[in-house]
């Protein structure tokens, strides 16, 4: 069916065969793990070859009562779930409906007639996800401890054996952070609950809450896990740990905090990558792409990327030393913590209770020899100076800061204390970045913008924003009926050309910020979340959230 309908070739279709006599794998796996052709393709010529329709599954076609007929473990492991039902038939969505046994089997749980219907694996994995969500569990784990800690011994139980309930409530945290796409944990004591918060695509979100006494146990666990001093609740505290989530190694960055009605803690959620991550996935403007790939044929120089605490600088700098990665080079990065490991990259962990500082090691690193060194951020005068000295002498030198956007960071440099002429000298591109919450694909829909949005857009990019029509997101189960899923990045690169050097060297604020300005030109964070919004990519009111709003935009 595949080869007449031109999706297969003769020959792709017998090596296929030969393979599958070999490996004794199915088909349509094989062609799908060879790339020859997609999921769906398979699916719906399957559907057709057995006279049953296809469905593209989605959560908000599911009766929760019927979906939940099969466990969720029976429904993985016959790759079939449950989808509604009418007049005594059960409809039910197979990813692979020629398991004869599997759908007896199927019957016989649900014991009643089946009306059988194909679905893709991918979807079907997805839809369990979202429908066995973690957030039930989450709350039957509160209320068993809620019953085993009484309010005399609120810590009683709160050991280190993985079976105890405070151990299986963190664990099933994890899963459902994962699950979720989440980066932070908020563990947050109130006068009268706990409340427990993810936080999404950059936006907290509710996850459960439980009465405040069982607080000082899953806090107590979480400091033993990260081997801080328990005894210690009156001062903040910094720590981290390892978890296995679904097969996968995760850092998790603890931070506790005394607070009102107890110790509030704050877990970010690092998954360890074995690979480097590639500048293209960005998704940068090209002229911002190609200015920074002119920075990288230079011997030395400074590059500063930007931006709030999770605006993603971290993985852009990963994604510029993915290319400067090389057997010529050598590379020294000093980080707290080292977020990625990087192959054929020497990578050093700042350990400040030792006194083991950013100042510390970046003084040792160039001792070392290196080509490039990445600095995780510019934390401290000491640091600030070292690393300029370095991008002055020979060395290509990466790091962060924090500020509003580009045109400020060199203002910033200097009030930490930097020589004017050693900033000149040395920095020679500043990137800041933000990100925003892209619309969810699954439930996006036209939509014309408010007189207000029309404003903001017009400012920024002019007639290209009369009638333009925009899009957003209805809110589905994708997306947890946001209308957001997932991020993107916007940029504003400034270059430091002459002008804008000696304008900074004027003393002049103003002189320098008008040149600045007009350095940057369009490619500013204004104009990038404008570019998005008319692209169907991100609403307005996400750009106005990130970029602000614009008064006299370049």
């Amino acid at each position: 069916m595949l080869v007449s309908q031109g999706v297969l070739g003769a020959e792709q279709l017998q090596r296929a065969l030969d393979e599958q006599k070999r490996s004794g794998r199915r088909l349509g796996r094989i062609l799908i793990e060879d790339g020859i052709t997609g999921e769906e393709t398979i699916a719906r010529a399957l559907a057709q070859q057995l006279k049953a329709p296809y469905l593209e599954l989605g959560p908000d076609q599911l009766q929760p009562r019927v979906a939940k007929l099969l466990t969720e473990a029976q429904a993985r492991r016959l790759r079939a779930l449950p989808i509604d039902e009418s007049g005594g038939v059960v409809r039910v969505g197979m990813a692979d409906p020629t398991d004869y046994q599997a759908l007896d089997e199927v019957q016989r749980l649900l014991g009643r007639e089946v009306d059988l219907v194909v679905i893709t694996d991918t979807r079907l994995a997805a839809v369990l996800d979202r429908l066995h969500s973690k957030t039930e569990e989450l709350t039957g784990l509160t209320r068993e401890l809620e019953l085993e800690f009484a309010p005399e011994t609120p810590l009683a139980g709160a050991n280190s054996a993985d079976d105890t309930p405070v151990a299986k409530l963190l664990q099933t945290l994890f899963d459902d952070a994962i699950r979720t796409r989440a980066s932070d944990i908020h563990l947050e004591p109130q006068e009268r609950k706990l409340q427990i918060r993810f936080r999404v695509d950059g936006m907290l979100q509710n996850q459960t809450e439980a009465e405040n006494r069982i607080a000082p146990a899953v806090v107590q666990r979480v400091k033993l896990m990260a081997g801080l001093d328990i005894a210690e609740r009156r001062l903040p505290q910094d720590g981290r740990f390892v978890v296995t989530v679904r097969n996968h190694r995760v850092d998790v960055r603890v931070s506790t905090m005394p607070t009102q009605y107890g110790e509030s803690v704050v877990m970010r959620l690092l998954p360890q990558s074995t690979g480097l991550l590639e500048l293209n996935r960005l998704d940068m403007p090209t002229p911002v792409l190609s200015r920074l790939r002119e920075f990288m044929g230079f011997s030395h120089g400074m590059l500063l990327v930007t931006g709030p605490t999770g605006s993603g600088k971290t993985t852009t700098l990963y994604g510029v030393l993915s290319e400067l990665n090389s057997p010529e080079s050598k590379i020294i990065t000093v980080e707290d913590p080292v977020e990625y490991r990087l192959p054929g990259i020497n990578q050093v962990q700042v350990h400040e209770k030792i006194s083991l500082g950013f100042a510390t090691v970046l003084r040792a690193t160039l001792r070392q020899d290196p080509d490039i060194v990445l600095v995780g951020e510019m934390r401290d005068h000491d640091t600030m100076e070292t690393g300029l000295r370095a991008a002055m002498t020979g060395h290509t030198v990466l790091s962060t800061l924090h500020t509003n956007d580009a045109a400020s960071t060199p203002l910033r440099l200097l009030d930490m204390g930097a020589p004017p002429f050693l900033v000149a000298s040395s920095l020679r591109l500043v990137l800041a970045q933000r990100l925003v919450r892209t619309v969810c694909p699954h439930c996006t829909q036209p939509s014309a913008p408010s007189p207000q949005e029309e404003a903001f857009l017009r400012a920024i990019v002019g007639t290209r924003a009369d009638g333009a029509q925009l899009a957003r997101g209805g809110g589905c189960g994708h997306c947890n009926r946001t209308g957001y899923h997932g991020r993107h990045g916007v940029y504003e690169l400034m270059t430091m050309t002459p002008e804008v050097i000696a304008a900074l060297n004027s003393g002049d604020t103003s002189a320098y910020m008008a040149a600045a300005q007009r350095e940057i030109g369009e490619l500013s964070l204004a104009h990038h979340a404008a570019e998005l919004v008319l692209d169907g990519r991100t609403t307005v009111r996400e750009a106005m959230r990130q970029v602000g709003r614009i008064n006299d935009p370049v």
